[in-house]
C-alpha cells in the first residue's frame, strides 16, 4: 500500500523523472541521426575535395602572410595586431577594461612630445648636393625622385628663414623672391627669379635660387653663385653701415649675413667638386675665421671631408680637437673620421688571427673603442662602409644618429676609408662587438644618451621610397606572422600529400573526423 501509493518525486520545473529519461533519450537519438548524417556526408566526399579545401586555406593563408609582411616592413607593425585592438576590442567590451579617453589623449601628447625631443631635430646636411646640377640629372637618367616632399618642405622652410626678413617690402625685388620661395612648382621659382633679376640685377637671393635649380652643372652653379657673391657682398656692407639705426635694420642684417655665409660656402663646395681642394680648403678656414658664431652651421664637416680627400691627417686631428668636445653636438662626420684616424694607426698590420693570441695593444685598443662609440652613436654607418647595403643620394635634411645620417656619411666618406688600407677589415671584424655592451639601447647607451625610438619614422619621411631604412635595434616579428606562416606551410603540405597519396589522406581524415565527433557528442549531451 505504502509502495503502491508513494508518489514519483516531482522533477526540476514540475518534471516527472521519466519525463527527464524521455527527453535525454529523445535528444541522444537526434544527435545519433544528425552524427549518422555527417558520416554519409563525409563518406560522399572525394579526394579532389579534400585536396581543393587544402589548396585554397594554403592560397588565403599564404595571401595574408604576404600581406602582414610587407606591412610590418613598411610600418613596423601587425596589421591584424592592429585591427584587432582598434576595432575588434570595443566590440567585445574591452573598452571597459582600457583606459579612459583622458589617459589616451595624453599618451599621444607623449608621443608628440617624443617626436620634438631635440635627438629627433631635422639638421640640414652640411654636404646637401645641388637640386638642379645633381638631383635632377639622377632623376633624369633613374626616372626616381631623390627627395621627398616632406625633405623638400624644410628645405623651403630653411630658404624663408635664412634669405627673408621683415624688411623685404621695402625693396620689390625681395617681395619678389619671398614668393618664389613659398613656391612649389621648381619652374615657378625660377621664373620669379628672373622676374626678381629685372626688377633689380643685384639681387643676390635670385641668383642664390638659379644656381641650386636651373644650373644643370657645377660650373654654372658656380658662375651664379659668383654674381651672387658679388651682389651679396655690396648689400652686406651697406647693411653693416645701418644695422643699429633701427630693430629693422639689424634683422636685414642678419638675413644679408646668411645670404653671404651660404654663399661663400656653396662656393667652396664648387670648387671642392671641381677639383680645387686646396683652394676649397682656404676659402673654408677664412668663412670659418670671419664668422666664428656660426658653428651651427656645421661648416667644420665641410673642411673635414676636403682634408680628408687631401690626406692631411694632422689638419683633420687639429679640427677634431677642436670640435670633438664633450660640450658641442656630436655627428657622425666627427665620430667616424675620429675612428678612422685611429684606425689609421693599425690597420694596416691589424690581424684577428695575431690580435687573439697575443692581445690587442693599447693602439689597436683605442682604434677599437673609437670604432666603438662610433657604431654606438650612428649604428647604421657601418652596412654601408662595408658595403653591405646600397647608397642612394644622401637627402638635404639628415636626422642625427639615423639612416638618413648614416647615408649622407657614406656617401662622401666611403672613399676615404677605402683609401686608408686595412681601415674596412678593422671596422668588419669589431663593430658588432658595440651591440655586446648596450644589450637595451632604447634604456640605456654607454658612451651616448639611449637611442632615440623615433628615427625610423622620421627616415622613412626624409628618404625615398624606393630606399630600405635601416631599422635599429631590429624589431622580432610579430605573432601573427609567425602564425600565418606556420599555418600556410601546414596547409601547403597537406595538399601536396592530398595530390600524393590521395585515398590514404581521404582515409586519415576521415578517422580524424570520427575520433574529434564522437569526444564532442556525449559532453553535448550530458550537458542537455
Amino acid at each position: 500500500m505504502g509502495a503502491l501509493g508513494r508518489a514519483e518525486p516531482a522533477g526540476p520545473r514540475g518534471w516527472s523523472r521519466n519525463g527527464s529519461l524521455g527527453l535525454r533519450s529523445g535528444g541522444q537519438s537526434r544527435w545519433k541521426e544528425k552524427l549518422s548524417r555527417m558520416t554519409v556526408f563525409l563518406s560522399t566526399l572525394t579526394p579532389k575535395f579534400y585536396f581543393a579545401l587544402t589548396v585554397t586555406s594554403s592560397f588565403i593563408s599564404g595571401l595574408i602572410f604576404v600581406f602582414e609582411w610587407w606591412h610590418f616592413r613598411k610600418y613596423g607593425t601587425s596589421f591584424i595586431e592592429q585591427v584587432s585592438v582598434s576595432h575588434l576590442r570595443p566590440l567585445i567590451g574591452g573598452v571597459e577594461n582600457s583606459p579612459p579617453a583622458p589617459a589616451a589623449f595624453s599618451a599621444g601628447e607623449n608621443e608628440a612630445n617624443r617626436q620634438n625631443m631635440p635627438e629627433c631635430k631635422m639638421w640640414r646636411n652640411p654636404l646637401n648636393l645641388f637640386r638642379g646640377a645633381e638631383y635632377s640629372r639622377y632623376m633624369w637618367v633613374t626616372g626616381k625622385e631623390p627627395l621627398t616632399y616632406y625633405d623638400m618642405n624644410l628645405s623651403a622652410q630653411d630658404h624663408q628663414n635664412f634669405f627673408t626678413c621683415d624688411t623685404d617690402a621695402l625693396r620689390p625685388s625681395d617681395t619678389v623672391m619671398q614668393k618664389a620661395w613659398r613656391e612649389r612648382n621648381p619652374q615657378a621659382r625660377i621664373k620669379a627669379a628672373y622676374q626678381a633679376l629685372e626688377l633689380n640685377n643685384d639681387c643676390a637671393t635670385a641668383y642664390v635660387l638659379l644656381a641650386e635649380e636651373e644650373a644643370t652643372t657645377i660650373v654654372d652653379a658656380e658662375r651664379y653663385f659668383k654674381q651672387a657673391l658679388k651682389a651679396g657682398e655690396m648689400i652686406y656692407r651697406k647693411s653693416q653701415n645701418c644695422h643699429s639705426q633701427s630693430p629693422q635694420h639689424e634683422a636685414q642684417l642678419r638675413r644679408d649675413t646668411n645670404v653671404l655665409v651660404y654663399v661663400k660656402r656653396r662656393l667652396a663646395m664648387c670648387a671642392r667638386k671641381l677639383g680645387r681642394i686646396r683652394e676649397s680648403v682656404k676659402m673654408m678656414r677664412d668663412l670659418m675665421k670671419e664668422f666664428p658664431l656660426l658653428s651651427m652651421l656645421n661648416i667644420h664637416e665641410n673642411l673635414l671631408e676636403a682634408l680628408l680627400e687631401l690626406q692631411a691627417y694632422a689638419d683633420v686631428q687639429a679640427v677634431l680637437a677642436k670640435y670633438d668636445d664633450i660640450s658641442l653636438p656630436k655627428s657622425a662626420a666627427i665620430c667616424y673620421t675620429a675612428a678612422l684616424l685611429k684606425a689609421r694607426a693599425v690597420s694596416e698590420r691589424f690581424s684577428p688571427e695575431t690580435a687573439f693570441k697575443r692581445g690587442l695593444s693599447t693602439a689597436e685598443i683605442n682604434a677599437v673603442e673609437a670604432i666603438h662609440r662610433a657604431v654606438e652613436f650612428n649604428p647604421h654607418v657601418p652596412k654601408y662602409l662595408l658595403e653591405m647595403k646600397s647608397l642612394v643620394l644622401p637627402p638635404e635634411h639628415i636626422l642625427k644618429r639615423g639612416d638618413s645620417e648614416a647615408v649622407a656619411y657614406a656617401f662622401f666618406h666611403l672613399q676615404h676609408w677605402k683609401r686608408i688600407e686595412g681601415a674596412l677589415h678593422l671596422l668588419h671584424c669589431t663593430w658588432e662587438g658595440t651591440f655586446r655592451m648596450i644589450p637595451y639601447p632604447l634604456e640605456k647607451g654607454h658612451l651616448f644618451y639611449p637611442y632615440p625610438s623615433c628615427t625610423e619614422t622620421a627616415d622613412r619621411e626624409l628618404l625615398p621610397t624606393f630606399h630600405e631604412v635601416s631599422v635599429y635595434p631590429q624589431k622580432e616579428l610579430p605573432f601573427f606572422i609567425h602564425f600565418t606562416a606556420g599555418l600556410c606551410s601546414f596547409s601547403a603540405m597537406l595538399a601536396l600529400l592530398t595530390h600524393q597519396f590521395p585515398e590514404l589522406m581521404v582515409v586519415f581524415a576521415k578517422a580524424v573526423l570520427r575520433v574529434l565527433w564522437p569526444v564532442s557528442a556525449p559532453s553535448v549531451l550530458a550537458s542537455g
